[in-house]
């Protein structure tokens, strides 16, 4: 069971999520407004956020700044289709990941249980269950790495960059943690997105590029030139380090 906080304007698709999800065990606070969203997240202290970007009074966006202020919670957008420009926004605000509205149960639940993953890794209950080869708690690299002023701790899931903790969104965490794995390979967006997303069809790439985005803010002394996830033009990404 998951705790989720649901904030969506829309009463029909408000009503349809929380039911969607308590019929599958999760436990859910739904919230009409970014206000009372952010008032239910101390009191309801949830494991997973539900955000409409559409919002009335405070934006989602906004929400999803403020959140990403004080804690790595997972967020997921709930966009309509024709909100593009706004779903790439929040996917820069620090969101991680997208489901286009109207989504099923099903749909919903995969999408939890992958972002999720990015933060227990397997085995770690309802919401771990395995996820792949490159699940955050089995790496095939040493537990602890550093590569010149980032160090890599895969067991306690850490990074510190010159002794300093860098606090990462579950995306970001589990992008670094992938591509870190394999230094030197280049790995197409796609291939990302099955990977670190768990989207197996062809999802949309500006997940990939706005999280690498935001990464590189994190860990690179100039992104401009980064020294750690390097763009290998017309391919992918690989982590170099210098």
């Amino acid at each position: 069971m998951t705790r989720v906080l649901l904030i969506e304007d829309d009463p029909a698709v408000r009503k349809g999520v929380h039911l969607a999800l308590r019929r599958r065990g999760h436990e859910v606070e739904a919230a009409a407004s970014g206000e009372t969203g952010l008032l239910a997240l101390d009191r309801f202290r949830p494991e997973l956020v539900l955000l409409d970007l559409m919002l009335p009074g405070m934006s989602g966006l906004e929400v999803c700044r403020r959140i990403r202020e004080t804690q790595q919670i997972p967020i997921i957008i709930l966009s309509a289709r024709g909100d593009d420009i706004d779903m790439v926004v929040g996917l820069e605000a620090g969101a991680d990941d997208y489901v286009v509205k109207p989504a099923s149960g099903e749909v919903l639940q995969a999408r939890m249980r992958a972002v999720l993953r990015r933060v227990v890794g397997e085995g770690g209950g309802d919401a771990g269950a395995s996820g792949g080869s490159h699940a955050v708690s089995a790496p095939s690299a040493s537990p602890l790495v550093t590569y010149g002023a980032l160090t890599i701790d895969r067991a306690g899931l850490l990074v510190t960059k010159n002794g300093r903790d860098v606090v990462l969104a579950p995306s970001e965490l589990k992008l670094l943690l992938f591509l870190s794995d394999s230094p030197g390979q280049v790995f197409s967006r796609q291939q990302l997105l099955e990977q670190v997303w768990e989207h197996s069809f062809y999802g949309d790439v500006r997940l990939v590029d706005a999280c690498v985005m935001r990464l590189r803010a994190k860990i690179e002394d100039d992104s401009r030139t980064p020294a750690y996830v390097q763009t290998v033009r017309g391919f992918g990404y690989r982590f170099g380090p210098l």
